[in-house]
């Protein structure tokens, strides 16, 4: 499998980011899987040559590719390898999480087992060449003290095509030796190694819900197959699951007791490892996905495909098609989605108007029911009414201005705050906007529903509609914070006022 991918009950609950290395020759556990399942791995790169630790590429502006929100702390991580974190008390930068001039942070994990951020990175003084994960809490963090954290795994070598996964679901961690050909998982909560697994012929590891999938080397006719539990790594099954020879397998996933096995030009198969049974989907039917995201919540997936979500159940039948929700990003790039910790909607950055072919900069936030595939409220530009705009100056004299349209730009990532009930973006010109909801995402919901109950019953009572355009004009209030800074560079915290004033808050230094 190339490029990224993140799954779990929710996209940011499980880590695993892969990164493509730039060698025409392809790691062998990509070769027999094309299809990207979204979760949280981090892929080590070849190694770089790299004559100095100085790292200009910090200082530069660069897109917003990852943003983790914990605690009234807001983290953001640019493509440059740049993170900040910001209170969201006061709106004040609180301190980067590059503790040295060489680091280079590539992912981001939110450990809610011991009130964590871990740092997944790479350094220029080993070519960046291996990952080194690194554990901060919350508390130094608030403090500003992002030195006070303490390094993970440091006896594990994650050379290319080494990997560190993070798994939320389970409380474990999974890492890769490709040195020795050794799998390591260990226990999310304390980062304690529970358990090894040497095998030169295991090919890939899937991860489902209390247990682990383990894929060998493919034979002509079958690819042997054996699930562990995760808690300790017995063999609970070991199997060979047939196969159609001389066909691509284009995926293998694991989903509590259901296998799913798609190759080239064939039907989707769908088995139960328990009970041996057998089923298949049509493939005019279920034509091979780019990307999955398992609800395990609600026994679902989700498929994305030429940038349509769709929702299946384990049966092969198709749950939902989502009525407007047109993808912005093609290549299903799921820091742009958001799925709430219920697993009921669905926030993601999409194209304003569907059948609009123009290629505008600007698109919407769209936030629809998973199970219904209706669109509840949608963020564009036609929301908010532009009115004069004062400016605001930096400290060069150069202004500062910014309308919905343009905040609605070229997003790259998207978080929503459940506990504040806030939505973050941010685009590739490596800035943040937040955006206060007054109505709770769930009550929003509730509200549509009882407003079609009534409208069915004949009351006279607010319509969906209005409860719709009343939503929007509540999330039109947008603080837009400049993150991507790094040592000697100001930043710049302005707020766009009802869409209308922009107005420097404050400025100050990052040192």
């Amino acid at each position: 499998m190339e490029g990224r991918r993140i799954s779990a009950t929710n996209p940011r609950v499980a880590r695993r980011v892969a990164v493509a290395s730039t060698s025409k020759k392809k790691r062998r556990v990509m070769n027999n899987n094309s299809v990207k399942k979204l979760f949280r791995r981090e892929i080590s790169s070849k190694p770089h040559r790299q004559s100095s630790v100085v790292l200009p590429f910090l200082m530069k502006r660069t897109k917003v590719i990852e943003i983790v929100a914990a605690h009234d702390i807001l983290f953001t991580l640019s493509h440059s390898g740049l993170c900040v974190a910001f209170s969201r008390h006061t709106n004040n930068r609180i301190c980067s999480l590059n503790v040295t001039p060489d680091q280079v942070i590539r992912s981001l994990f939110y450990n809610k087992n011991n009130h964590s951020l871990i740092t997944v990175s790479v350094y220029a003084s080993d070519n960046f060449s291996s990952l080194k994960c690194r554990s901060t809490k919350i508390d130094y963090i608030t403090r500003g003290q992002p030195d006070a954290g303490f390094p993970l795994f440091h006896s594990d070598s994650l050379k290319w095509p080494g990997f560190v996964e993070f798994d939320d679901v389970n409380a474990k961690v999974l890492t890769y030796s490709a040195q020795d050909s050794i799998y390591k998982v260990f226990d999310l909560k304390n980062y304690s190694m529970l358990y090894s697994i040497s095998d030169k012929h295991v090919q890939e590891i899937k991860i489902s819900p209390g247990i682990m999938l383990l894929i060998f080397d493919r034979a002509p006719s079958h690819v042997p197959l054996k699930i562990l539990s995760i808690e300790d790594g017995t063999v609970l099954k070991a199997f060979n699951h047939l196969l159609h020879r001389n066909k691509k397998v284009e995926f293998i996933e694991q989903f509590n007791e259901k296998l799913l096995v798609k190759q080239e030009n064939e039907n989707l198969q769908i088995l139960d490892v328990r009970t041996s049974e057998l089923m298949e989907v049509n493939r005019s039917e279920f034509m091979t996905p780019s990307a999955f995201i398992f609800l395990y919540e609600n026994q679902l997936f989700l498929t994305f495909r030429n940038r349509t979500v769709s929702v299946w159940n384990f049966r092969g039948e198709l749950v939902t098609s989502f009525e407007d929700h047109l993808l912005w990003h093609p290549d299903s790039n799921t820091n742009n989605i958001y799925i709430t910790s219920d697993q009921d909607l669905i926030i993601s950055y999409c194209k304003a108007e569907p059948d609009d072919h123009r290629n505008t900069a600007a698109g919407s936030i769209n936030i629809s029911n998973i199970l219904t595939g209706k669109c509840l409220a949608k963020i564009d530009a036609m929301n908010g009414r532009h009115g004069s705009k004062d400016d605001g100056k930096r400290s060069d004299g150069s202004q500062i201005r910014s309308t919905v349209t343009e905040a609605l730009e070229d997003i790259t990532a998207l978080f929503y705050d459940e506990e504040r009930n806030e939505i973050y973006t941010g685009n590739r010109h490596g800035l943040i906007h937040w955006l206060h909801l007054e109505i709770p995402m769930h009550d929003l919901y509730t509200n549509l529903l009882y407003c079609s109950s009534c409208l069915l019953e004949g009351k006279e009572k607010r319509s969906s509609s209005s409860y719709l355009k009343l939503f929007n004009c509540y999330l039109l209030s947008i603080v837009d914070v400049d993150v991507d800074v790094d040592v000697d560079v100001d930043v710049d915290v302005v707020l766009i006022d009802n869409l209308k004033d922009l107005v420097i808050l404050e400025k100050q230094s990052v040192c």
